[in-house]
């Protein structure tokens, strides 16, 4: 089943703020991972880029579609800037470790849902959109903990691509449902992010993998 959506100005439009969004906090999140770390201003920089633009730049690579932050500098300035922004503000106030999970969750949620819109408007099939939306949150995580070298979160943490999946086939249900794509993208991404948060409270996982002793 092929559900195409129509690159119309409004959808360009949401499509470009989710992805704005996206890259600023989860380039946060990689600040704050490298800040654990004691990285220098280059090297946060650098963890920040990886993990604002890494899993875009591979889902685009994957469409075959223009790398996003290459054919608009505004992305990549973006994630310097919440690099650069961030680095600053932790030199001059306290900032609990809880943040960086704020922070993860938001561009989880965020990224989650721009993977799945640009993957729609390809002509994707949405179970293959929908993958690619939990590509494009996770894998600049993924670049994040490698660099740090740090076990990836998504591989041990508590429910992370997981509702990042259902997240995206909820937000491709929707837009089956004919909800308006902005009500639709904040209802979605607000179920991933809030969802990913309880799981870290409530310590929920999927079974692990174990041979029978």
């Amino acid at each position: 089943m092929i559900m195409t959506l129509e690159p119309t100005p409004s959808l360009l439009e949401n499509l470009y703020w989710i992805t704005l969004l996206a890259v600023i906090v989860s380039s946060a999140s990689g600040v704050l991972k490298a800040g654990f770390k004691q990285f220098d201003l280059f090297g946060v920089i650098i963890i920040a880029i990886a993990t604002g633009l890494g899993g875009g730049s591979l889902r685009d690579m994957l469409l075959g579609r223009d790398v996003f932050w290459i054919y608009d500098q505004t992305f990549f300035i973006a994630s310097i800037g919440s690099a650069i922004s961030i680095f600053i503000a932790a030199r001059m106030m306290p900032i609990s470790p809880k943040y960086f999970l704020f922070a993860d969750a938001a561009g989880l949620a965020t990224f989650g849902i721009a993977g799945t819109l640009v993957s729609l408007t390809f002509g994707v099939p949405p179970l293959i959109a929908s993958f690619m939306g939990v590509m494009t949150g996770t894998m600049g995580g993924i670049f994040r903990d490698v660099l740090c070298n740090e076990p990836p979160v998504v591989f041990s943490s508590p429910l992370y691509a997981t509702v990042s999946w259902l997240g995206s086939l909820l937000f491709i249900g929707f837009l089956f449902l004919d909800l308006e794509i902005t009500l639709a993208a904040i209802l979605s991404g607000s179920a991933i992010f809030i969802s990913r948060l309880l799981a870290i409270y409530y310590d929920v996982s999927l079974p692990r993998f174990r041979f029978k002793s």
